[in-house]
């Protein structure tokens, strides 16, 4: 792609909006339907990076003369800085994050390494697909035509011939088409920076009052936002556990600013979950299904999913073990939490803290519930982050003081 103008989409919409004002705009990031809303003069590039966190995307001159923004909307190579947000619209942009996995890279990724095609690797994203483009739309280009056709990334360490090679190799390896982009799929989007006024959510429909029975809970792909284990010491036997882990009604009294609304038969629920940080206070509307509640293992594993009003939405895959100790029974919560829109701007660091805190609350209401027979008094109220927080470092400190104190 030599030239710097940008193609003009079909049924592109006017776009109108006051300073200060955001634009809603809706389209389709490496197969992951996504909502954002932002200010009318946030760029593609700057889109990407920080409101959905996909920063594979390289920023350099800002003028769409360098290429290192280069990716693929619609399926044609664009610089990523000279398109406004709200231009993509119902656009399907593909960013180098989806052109292939870490385990499965796309044959450009292969070549490019096998001939050392890159040194800092910042051109690189841009060189890529700036190539896809390349052989998808001209797969008889020449030898003696990549250099003019490459033209439009440029190479900050000056690392053409090897860049060459690589597409070169690829065009001939692939001789009947060049293989689409391999790491296109649903998956959770979180913008880097807390600040962010975007909304980032997968496309659904919106949260009614009446629960879904037949909706599949479908975790994304990738990691999570945050991985949590907490492990617990209860002074309590084994089976006065259990048959707390047992009943899914008391369980649920048992984790902090939730509450079970109705049962949906074959092990799946609807309920609320209620949590708030600082001014904001998040309410969200969910199922759980409980996909496995094993006595002999000690086990439960529960799939949940829940969306609030505002377009945040949070799934996650908890596990919980407990096994007879000596002293009473180790209970471990192992769980895998998606994160998108709001709640996911508080960043990962206080996100996972905050739902450290909130399973160690819930090991302790299962103390309380296993000790005294009856299910802790339920709180209607969005049990504060900030108080989650400030509990924990007090038990920090208390530790530290501790450990000094036996030295």
């Amino acid at each position: 792609m030599t030239s710097t103008e940008e193609p003009v989409r079909e049924g592109l919409r006017p776009v109108r909006a006051e300073a200060g004002e955001t634009v809603e705009v809706r389209f389709t990031v490496n197969g992951t339907p996504a909502v954002l809303n932002v200010p009318a003069r946030v760029t593609l590039a700057d889109a990407l990076r920080d409101h959905l966190g996909l920063t594979g995307t390289h920023v350099g001159c800002e003028h769409g003369v360098c290429g290192m923004c280069t990716v693929l909307v619609d399926g044609e190579a664009a610089r990523a800085c000279l398109l406004f947000a709200c231009q993509l619209d119902g656009a399907e942009v593909v960013t180098v994050e989806g052109l292939g996995r870490p385990d499965d890279l796309h044959p450009l990724q292969e070549s490019f390494g096998r001939n050392h095609a890159l040194q800092c690797g910042f051109c690189t994203p841009g060189f890529l697909l700036s190539s896809y483009d390349l052989l998808s739309n001209k797969p008889e280009v020449t030898d003696e035509e990549l250099p003019a056709e490459l033209s439009g990334v440029i190479c900050r360490c000056t690392g053409y011939r090897n860049i060459l090679t690589a597409v070169s190799q690829t065009r001939a390896e692939h001789p009947e088409g060049i293989p689409g982009p391999g790491n296109c799929a649903r998956r959770a989007l979180v913008g880097r920076s807390g600040g962010q006024s975007a909304t980032v959510v997968e496309e659904r429909a919106e949260p009614s009052g009446e629960p879904d029975r037949n909706v599949e809970i479908v975790l994304p792909e990738g990691d999570p936002t945050i991985a949590v284990q907490v492990d617990t010491a209860l002074d309590v036997p084994f089976d006065e556990v259990w048959r707390v882990l047992d009943d899914v009604h008391v369980l649920a009294r048992c984790l902090p600013g939730a509450e079970l609304t109705e049962e949906l038969g074959e092990q799946l629920y609807a309920g609320r979950a209620r949590i708030a940080v600082g001014p904001i206070k998040l309410s969200f509307h969910g199922i759980a299904r409980v996909l496995e509640q094993d006595r002999e293992t000690g086990t439960i594993r529960v799939l949940a999913q829940g969306q609030d009003t505002g377009g945040a939405q949070t799934q996650a895959d908890i596990t919980l073990r407990a096994h007879a100790t000596a002293a009473g029974t180790e209970l471990r919560a192992d769980a895998a939490v998606y994160l998108t829109g709001r709640i996911a701007q508080f960043g990962r660091a206080l996100a996972g803290d905050i739902s450290r805190r909130m399973f160690e609350q819930f090991a302790d209401s299962v103390h309380q519930a296993a000790t005294t027979g009856e299910a802790p008094q339920q709180s209607h109220a969005a049990p504060s982050a900030f108080r989650m927080m400030f509990g924990t470092l007090l038990d920090r400190i208390k530790r530290i003081g501790r450990s000094r104190g036996g030295k």
